[in-house]
Order: structure tokens, then C-alpha cells, then sequence
């Protein structure tokens, strides 16, 4: 295997600013910067005062990363195709949602924030989808013989 985008400045930079940003969060408004839980709390407000910031919260995810094409740092990302049909993708998404919501939280959630937090439940979050992450890549390159 061949790591063709190979990119540490920006890699290092872009996981600094997540982990500002989730100190931010943390600090100014005592909430946890986890993606699943944020677009859940727009789509099932706790407050009508708790959807404005994560409104811009999900906002600045689509913003960040367009900025990040338009100033020609994402330059080689463009050609990245899915090698799925779309139900798959959707049947994927749908797939990941609900994870979200069984494991009560999501990879940023507990393996960003709630591992800095030193959340044995978020470790125990972390393990599982790491180790289910290696199983499938073991198993559809090596027992499947996927590329």
C-alpha cells in the first residue's frame, strides 16, 4: 500500500483546532463536541436556546472543509470517488446513525472529547469501534481479497 496524500503539517494543524475547538466548547458553553450529539440536538432540540449554537457549530464543519478546498490545500482530494452505489452509502449512514445512538455517542464524541476526559465508557466505546474497524478491513482485504 501506497500513501499517495501523505499531508502532516496540515494533518497536525487540523487536529489541534479540533482539539481547541472542543475545549471551547467544553469551557464556554459546558457541552461535549461530539458530532452525533450536536445534529441530535438540532434535530431533537433540548431548548429553543440550544439550537443556535449547534446551527453554527454544523455550519462551520461544511464551511471548514469547503474553505479548505477553495484556498488549494485540499488540492489531489477532489478525485476521491465512493466504490459503493448510493443505497449502500445511505444504508451505510443510516447504519452509522444508529450506532450513534446504541453506543450513545459517536467517534468524536468518545474517542476526542470523552477519552481526554478519561470516560471509562468512552474508552470502552473507543476499543469497539476501533477493534470492529481493524476486523473489517482484515476481513475484506484478507479474507475477501478486496483491494
Amino acid at each position: 500500500m501506497t500513501i499517495v496524500n501523505f499531508t502532516p503539517w496540515p494533518a497536525l494543524i487540523g487536529g489541534a483546532l479540533i482539539g481547541l475547538a472542543a475545549a471551547f466548547l467544553l469551557y464556554a458553553k459546558g457541552r461535549i463536541a461530539g458530532i452525533s450529539g450536536i445534529a441530535g440536538g438540532v434535530i431533537y432540540p433540548e431548548s429553543k436556546g440550544d439550537i443556535g449554537w449547534r446551527i453554527v457549530f454544523l455550519v462551520g464543519l461544511v464551511l471548514g472543509g469547503l474553505l479548505y478546498q477553495l484556498t488549494g490545500f485540499g488540492a489531489g482530494v477532489e478525485h476521491i470517488q465512493a466504490v459503493v452505489s448510493k443505497p449502500w452509502l445511505i444504508a451505510g449512514g443510516l447504519l452509522v446513525g444508529i450506532g450513534t445512538q446504541i453506543g450513545s455517542g459517536c467517534t468524536s464524541g468518545h474517542g476526542i472529547c470523552g477519552l481526554a476526559r478519561r470516560s471509562p465508557r468512552s474508552l470502552v466505546a473507543t476499543l469497539c469501534f476501533m477493534g470492529s474497524a481493524l476486523l473489517t478491513v482484515f476481513v475484506t482485504r484478507h479474507l475477501l481479497g478486496a483491494a
